[in-house]
């Protein structure tokens, strides 16, 4: 018989938007049994339940992030040092930086681009062993021109035919989503642009039919203008990135597209990491809020928004979700609303809004205990008292039972 755990504290989130004092979450197995009044919650537990208590601290759910590489290290040799490893050691890097997320509160991230089926195996490895660990949702090897961006993942296509054997290949090895690379980026030496298409509508039409076949969703990196235009109007799920470019240091948003992103609910994600600060200093502040204020005019048009960082890039670490989540707080946000693009929107935009991003009833028991109150001050999240990830505790210090 699964023993339940009943986690009481002073505040509880269902929602960011539903704050409870004196609140409790009741878990059995990997599942919320309840979630509310302290009092309500208790009188539903078993006797032998499990009973933890914190005082002082929040309950809420476990966090996203929606873009990360756990292929590379975050280190400024990251690229050389993927292309210079074997199998074994980029599993152990990979599940190392699981780990790094889980102890920092994420516990449902999306790897957007790896090699050999990487996320897949190390998710399968990691479950016959039973291991406390983020929900875990790949793309395996990009779809990609001939030499064009992220090439040395493998998913390099020149016809059609060569389109639906890679997003057949990336479904039969165990991909959640294709992830298509519409337009150029920056560490690819030799490829495009930014800001520069490397898939037209049509074929950007073919792939998201193709992968709709295998019931995958479809999360098209793109930078440049025409290269989002066009994504949306292939009917993608997600624009990762969603800078906007048509050249070095210029924008063209696209008022009408950016609509049609709302009105289909293709959301964006700003893949920014705790970076963001530093870049803000060398742009200067005007040319900062240019770049950065995309989101801010997103929110207004109602584009559903994702918390992502890019995390595997330089700089962007894996264990600094807060450092993230403050640009939104820079740009005006309120923190209850940042809390709800980190947890539920984000659950909501990729399909697992039925799953979890919620402390209710019958969703998945993914709930951080933090120290302090996170709609009163972001830093209360670099709090941790304890993660479940699907039910399985990893805590970060001794609790007070009752």
């Amino acid at each position: 018989m699964t023993v339940q755990l009943l986690l009481t504290a002073d505040r509880i989130l269902p929602r960011p938007s539903t704050p409870v004092e004196n609140g409790a979450v009741l878990v059995e197995g990997d599942r919320i049994l309840a979630a509310g009044p302290r009092a309500e919650v208790v009188a539903q537990a078993s006797p032998d339940a499990e009973r933890l208590d914190f005082p002082g601290a929040t309950l809420l759910p476990g966090l996203f992030n929606a873009h990360v590489h756990l292929a590379f290290d975050a280190t400024r040799e990251m690229l050389p040092n993927f292309l210079a490893s074997g199998d074994d050691a980029l599993r152990a890097g990979a599940e190392d930086r699981l780990g790094q997320l889980l102890r920092s509160g994420v516990t449902t991230v999306r790897d957007l681009g790896d090699r050999d089926a990487l996320g897949a195996r190390v998710r399968a490895g990691l479950e016959a062993e039973g291991t406390a660990a983020p929900r875990l949702l790949t793309a395996g090897a990009p779809l990609t021109v001939l030499n064009g961006h992220c090439h040395f993942f493998g998913g390099e296509v020149g016809d059609d035919a060569s389109v639906r054997a890679m997003i057949d290949a990336n479904a039969a090895a165990g991909a959640d989503v294709i992830k298509v690379m519409a337009s150029g980026g920056q560490i690819t030496e030799g490829g495009a642009d930014m800001w520069e298409s490397q898939f037209d509508a049509r074929a950007l039409r073919l792939i998201v039919e193709h992968a709709a076949a295998h019931g995958l969703p479809v999360a098209a990196h793109a930078h440049g203008a025409d290269a989002i235009e066009a994504s949306v109007e292939a009917g993608v799920a997600t624009i990762e990135h969603c800078t906007w470019m048509t050249g070095p240091q210029r924008q063209d948003r696209r008022e009408g597209v950016a609509k049609r992103m709302a009105a289909e609910g293709i959301a964006a994600c700003s893949t920014s990491s705790r970076n963001w600060r530093t870049l803000a200093e060398r742009m200067g502040e005007e040319l900062a809020k240019t770049v950065y204020g995309r989101l801010s005019w997103l929110e207004e048009l109602g584009v559903p928004l994702l918390a992502g960082t890019d995390a595997g890039l330089p700089g962007s670490v894996f264990d600094d979700p807060v450092g993230a989540l403050e640009l939104y707080e820079w740009l005006g946000f309120g923190r209850r609303r940042i809390l709800e693009i980190a947890t539920e929107d984000s659950a909501a935009g990729l399909g697992l809004g039925d799953v979890t991003g919620r402390l209710a009833p019958g969703l998945s028991a993914d709930v951080l205990v933090v120290d302090g109150d996170p709609l009163a001050d972001l830093s209360a999240l670099r709090n941790l008292r304890l993660v479940l990830a699907r039910g399985r505790a990893f805590g970060l210090e001794p609790q007070a039972s009752y």
